[in-house]
């Protein structure tokens, strides 16, 4: 379970997501530079590319990115997508990447949507794990730049390409349905609500939240998908309305591990198959324009921040940054 969105404000774009299990998987934020030798499943080789800054894990000096910017500013995250993902055989005359090495592939290659449309048409993603112990996990992507975001599904029906215009993506079902689902919240508005039932009876608010009222709250799928829409947009539209022309970082980084929050998974608030418990492990928000890299963890609730560009960005190595787990109070007396 988890949850990706975007956020244009104030001349900057944001890129981000919660990632919810039921543990953690060795996940520390990499850079990697742009002479770090990538090698891919279809023999090729990319030794100089573009830099780039995630959430992962490295196993066997490669990194395994849940998500990641470049420094071009392209994102894209990895979301569970258990029982639709479909992976398949290497095709002749086909990009034939595994969906392990699927983010690092695009963000070493390319910058942009507009660069990166084209060529996710002659896609192939297939069923080659990274070690016979380590298997593929069911994912589909969320891909965006400053300019938009677009969703990729790997069915058994074939590759399906989606734009975006949500600027959110969750898990199951696939994203044709949430766009469809999304149409039942029309009514959903942050504004103080007028009496549209029935004009004639004198129908006032009780208090504030009225003209939301109908907006799911539980952990499902959908429900994340609809409440960070609503929040995302209420954002981008209202947003000098909330803090005036003259947004500061802090201000947007803030809102946006706001939004995340809302769409959280608190530990024994909802239990997988195993009845253990799915929560939110981590969340993120990359500003995408300038190459700092936000998180905090379930258990540290302070926001720790990680400039790109301040690790070496020509290097061939891995520049890895240890979680800060244990939780940060500040005390005043």
């Amino acid at each position: 379970m988890c949850t990706a969105l975007t956020l244009n404000v104030a001349s900057n774009a944001y890129f981000g997501r919660n990632l919810d299990l039921n543990c953690g998987f060795g996940e520390q934020v990499v850079v990697t530079g742009r002479n770090f030798p990538f090698k891919f499943t279809d023999g090729s080789s990319n030794e100089s590319h573009h830099a780039m800054i995630g959430m992962g894990t490295v196993i066997q000096g490669y990194p395994l990115y849940a998500e990641a910017t470049n420094e071009a500013g392209l994102s894209i995250a990895g979301l569970n997508f258990p029982g639709n993902a479909h992976y398949f055989d290497p095709v002749e005359g086909k990009e034939n990447i595994s969906p392990f090495e699927f983010i690092p592939w695009l963000l070493a290659n390319y910058t942009s949507l507009e660069e990166v449309r084209p060529v996710l048409k002659n896609l192939n993603l297939t069923n080659i794990p990274f070690a016979p112990q380590i298997p593929l996990a069911p994912l589909h992507w969320i891909v965006s730049d400053s300019t938009g975001s677009m969703v990729i599904e790997s069915q058994k029906d074939g590759l399906h390409l989606y734009d975006n215009p949500l600027g959110v993506l969750t898990n199951n079902p696939p994203f044709s349905y949430h766009l469809e689902n999304i149409k039942n919240y029309m009514n959903v508005t942050p504004q103080w609500p007028d009496n549209n039932y029935a004009p004639e009876i004198p129908l006032t608010p009780v208090g504030v939240g009225f003209g939301s009222f109908g907006l799911p709250g539980d952990t499902t799928p959908a429900s994340r998908l609809v409440k960070a829409v609503f929040l995302r947009s209420v954002t981008q539209n209202q947003s000098e309305n909330v803090w005036g022309k003259n947004i500061v970082e802090e201000e947007a980084v803030g809102q946006f591990f706001h939004i995340l929050d809302n769409v959280g998974m608190v530990k024994g608030s909802t239990l997988n198959q195993e009845n253990g418990p799915e929560y939110t492990v981590y969340s993120c928000c990359c500003n995408t324009t300038t190459g700092v890299y936000y998180y905090k963890t379930y258990s540290n609730s302070r926001i720790t921040a990680i400039d790109m560009h301040k690790t070496d960005l020509d290097s061939s190595e891995l520049t890895c940054f240890a979680l800060k787990r244990e939780q940060s109070i500040q005390y005043e007396n």
